[in-house]
């Protein structure tokens, strides 16, 4: 009996593999078995860096409101709750852009959480 060798297919995968490592450093791009260490690893990077992103956008978009709404006489914190109590629906990523880019249309909103506040 002829020996099986499955010859197209392991040269498949092996060169799937190093097209996915192609740039790496190194062996790391040219030698099958650390080729698909390196891109495991990188696969791992990439899941837990998808929701490390999240964070740490997040981070940054407090960051500017809380800059912002300091600027105009309130904290971050009497911010958002006068926003929720003023049931104004932006979220903290489009309240960024406008500390940033807009500063009289976040002040109105400033001052629309202060009379909020005030208010209630």
């Amino acid at each position: 009996m002829p020996r099986a060798t499955n010859n197209p297919a392991s040269r498949q995968r092996r060169k799937k593999m190093i097209k996915l490592a192609s740039g790496y450093r190194g062996s790391r791009h040219r030698l099958i078995k650390t080729a698909q260490q390196a891109v495991e690893h990188s696969a791992q990077y990439a899941y837990r860096d998808r929701k490390n992103r999240k964070r740490e956008f997040r981070r940054l978009w407090i960051a500017r409101i809380n800059a912002g709404a300091r600027a105009n006489g309130l904290t971050y914190n009497r911010f958002m709750e006068g926003l929720r109590k003023a049931e104004v629906g932006l979220d903290r990523k489009v309240l960024a852009e406008l500390a940033v880019n807009n500063a009289d249309a976040f002040a109105r909103l400033v001052e629309l959480a202060k009379s909020t506040l005030a208010a209630v």
